[in-house]
């Protein structure tokens, strides 16, 4: 099985999200993105339970995000996720985030590192590193 490299999911804005200007609170937007990368991850059938019972587990070792324009309560966000550059223990999230009239809200390069249960670097599963052929 080869891994599919992007994929598209969506998330509404809740009164939860804002502060008190109405803008999405800036620490929601990485789990807005999160989401997302759990949800690449999700259609290639994969859950994050079935990563950890198998020690593949990822940390978060490089984040790096742009804001461009503010979302806003009951704003419906589309965030774009692919899996860019990679070596045999590492790769990058690349993810972009839209609202529904298309302004480019905040863009995301997130480095995660495979690491095993007592957090030392280990190799991609062999589903990843078939996803740069």
């Amino acid at each position: 099985m080869k891994l599919a490299t992007s994929h598209q999911s969506s998330v509404r804005v809740y009164a939860e999200d804002v502060d008190y200007m109405g803008i999405v609170y800036h620490a929601n937007y990485l789990r807005y993105f999160e989401r997302a990368r759990t949800e690449l991850l999700r259609s290639n059938g994969l859950s994050l339970s079935e990563l950890i019972n198998e020690q593949v587990l990822f940390a978060i070792s490089e984040l790096n995000i742009k804001h461009l324009f503010p979302a806003k309560l009951d704003d419906l966000l589309t965030i774009s996720t692919r899996i860019g550059e990679q070596n045999k223990c590492s790769f990058v999230f690349e993810q972009m985030m839209h609202n529904e009239n298309n302004h480019l809200i905040c863009e995301a390069h997130i480095k995660v590192v495979c690491v095993d249960s007592h957090l030392k670097p280990r190799r991609l599963p062999e589903l990843f590193a078939a996803a740069n052929e």
